[in-house]
């Protein structure tokens, strides 16, 4: 499916008005809803989950809730479904008791692979106008953006 024929856009005036925030919005929206379970296998919220797994293996379940901005309880809920599809583990700390230790096991790393290749192919359809440095650059800005709220939200709560 061509996603031009799928939804209503058009050309966007680059003096336009709309800051930063808002286009990160319809981007989102965009790519959210491309990103089927049919496509991907499993749901993008399933994919970030695993993609973040894969970054922090053997994290404990508060840091993926912060690491993927959820809360608690859905925190959980997500966790039960990936647990009883066989994508992840989670066992208690031995450290403390109190916390869990969130592991991908290997049926979650194929899961992600497959789903990281569909998805590649939504990217390079929803990013076809960027080149690779354009690409490169957009990924950068972004990651910086996040890491400078995450470090913002840190010294708050210190």
């Amino acid at each position: 499916m061509n996603i031009l024929k799928s939804l209503p856009l058009f050309a966007m005036d680059e003096s336009s008005s709309t800051g930063p925030i808002l286009l990160l919005t319809q981007l989102s929206r965009l790519v959210n809803r491309r990103s089927t379970p049919e496509l991907l296998g499993q749901t993008l919220k399933e994919l970030a989950t695993l993609s973040y797994l894969r970054d922090y293996d053997d994290t404990t379940q508060q840091a993926l809730q912060d690491g993927l901005c959820i809360d608690a309880n859905y925190c959980v809920l997500l966790l039960n479904e990936l647990e009883s599809d066989g994508l992840v583990e989670r066992r208690r700390d031995p450290a403390d008791r109190r916390r869990h230790i969130v592991t991908m096991t290997d049926q979650g790393r194929r899961a992600l692979h497959q789903a990281e290749q569909a998805q590649q192919s939504l990217e390079d359809e929803i990013l076809g106008a960027l080149n690779a440095k354009e690409r490169a650059n957009l990924a950068h800005l972004l990651r910086k953006a996040i890491d400078g709220q995450s470090a913002a939200t840190s010294r708050v709560s210190k």
